[in-house]
């Protein structure tokens, strides 16, 4: 059955938008502190559809990503008690509430680092922006971690897929079933993992 080529084939047609970097941007911004979708759904098929812009994209979504997360710092800071029945509703307090503990028991540059490998991996941002407001980790550091962190991730993406070029878009478009399976299998191993074995 093929769902991922489709998909993949549609954001293509969505990436050539003459609109689609201000949906890039508005995206960025939003996951940064509320919405559940990674800005590389846009990122990449944009990339491949004109990978002379790779650099122009990767900026525009860092710059995006790095203003939302500063509304995520507010949020944490401002309204974590408040949210917080909400927070344990969706299941997303354990998380929190984790990397928080990270944090308070961490000083200076670790908690720099902390956050810079955050914004690297493939977890949510809006996690790391609350945390952070949360526990009141300075600001100053707070947004180098974040632009960091997020720009190594962003800039290896696109500087990744503009070195691959033509072949780099024919390999993915061979390939997109297999990938698309194997991240959803990989997204309910990390749902299984954190919810039910993390201690």
């Amino acid at each position: 059955m093929n769902l991922f080529k489709p998909l993949y084939e549609k954001a293509l047609v969505w990436a050539r938008h003459r609109l689609a970097e201000r949906y890039l941007a508005v995206l960025s911004f939003m996951e940064a502190f509320i919405f559940p979708l990674m800005p590389e759904i846009m990122l990449a098929p944009m990339t491949l559809a004109q990978p002379q812009r790779w650099a122009r994209y990767a900026t525009i979504s860092l710059v995006a990503s790095t203003l939302g997360s500063l509304i995520g710092y507010a949020m944490g800071h401002y309204g974590f008690q408040f949210a917080h029945p909400l927070l344990e509703r969706l299941g997303w307090l354990p998380g929190i509430e984790a990397y928080m503990a990270k944090l308070r028991g961490l000083g200076g540059w670790e908690v720099f680092w902390l956050l810079v490998g955050g914004g690297f991996l493939p977890i949510p941002l809006k996690l790391i922006a609350w945390s952070s407001g949360a526990v009141g980790v300075s600001l100053p550091a707070y947004v180098l971690a974040m632009i960091v962190g997020r720009g190594k991730r962003v800039y290896l993406l696109c500087g990744a897929i503009r070195l691959g070029g033509e072949k780099a878009e024919q390999t993915v478009h061979k390939w997109i079933e297999w990938i698309g399976w194997g991240m959803l299998v990989l997204i309910v191993l990390a749902v299984v993992y954190f919810k039910f074995l993390h201690a």
